[in-house]
């Protein structure tokens, strides 16, 4: 299960002087500077939107930097919103070329039957030959680890900027992403308010997969 908070700045500047304040570089630990790295994100599902509308996601995405250039699929599933609080179902799987396949991916990520049946349940019958790219974006994440209380917590920092498919039309993605590697939720949840109240950010409900399908669809 994924657990993440979600919140939204009014622009980039607001965003970096929150990674560069000393209010928050007192909460983290490990590298002081960390390097971003360009993640370049492909949307799977069939041209009826099957998984998307059994409340499900399928990803690929590409992580460039200078020494880092791999590929990790993702699939999320279920969940729901909270406040700034997102718990999904998520399952990953490291690749060396970017080619998603439904099979494989059952194979290598479920070791349990509670997780084989719920991941089986985001595909239903979907095969690879249903899977088409519906939308895209890409983005420049910075990551810092912090340490609060009894949990290990995940800061991303996201900068960059969806546009639909003729470029008419653009939306902002700047926010910050604090997501809860092991702990405790009422850990994540106070961190959240701290930062809420310090920043003055706001709680964001939506993902950058919604957005970007709704200016890759129109709707």
């Amino acid at each position: 299960m994924e657990t993440e908070a979600k919140l939204a700045f009014t622009d980039r500047i607001d965003l970096y002087d929150l990674s560069s304040s000393d209010f928050f570089r007192k909460l983290c630990t490990g590298i002081s500077d960390p390097e971003p790295v360009l993640l370049e994100n492909s949307y799977l599902d069939t041209k009826d939107m099957d998984i998307t509308k059994r409340g499900g996601m399928i990803r690929v995405r590409h992580y460039r930097s200078s020494g880092k250039d791999s590929f990790e699929f993702t699939v999320k599933y279920g969940g729901g919103v909270s406040g700034a609080i997102h718990k999904r179902y998520e399952w990953n799987m490291k690749n060396s070329d970017g080619k998603f396949s439904v099979e494989t991916f059952l194979n290598n990520v479920s070791d349990n039957d509670d997780s084989r049946n719920l991941l089986s349940e985001a595909f239903g019958t979907v095969t690879d030959n249903d899977l088409t790219v519906i939308c895209s974006n890409s983005f420049n994440r910075t990551i810092y680890e912090i340490s609060y209380g009894n949990s290990l917590i995940e800061a991303c920092f996201d900068s960059g900027i969806i546009s639909s498919p003729d470029g008419s039309k653009t939306d902002e993605i700047c926010e910050l992403e604090l997501e809860l590697i092991k702990g405790d939720l009422k850990d994540l949840t106070a961190l959240t308010g701290l930062i809420t109240d310090k920043a003055g950010c706001v709680p964001f409900a939506d993902t950058k997969y919604r957005r970007t399908l709704a200016l890759a669809t129109g709707r």
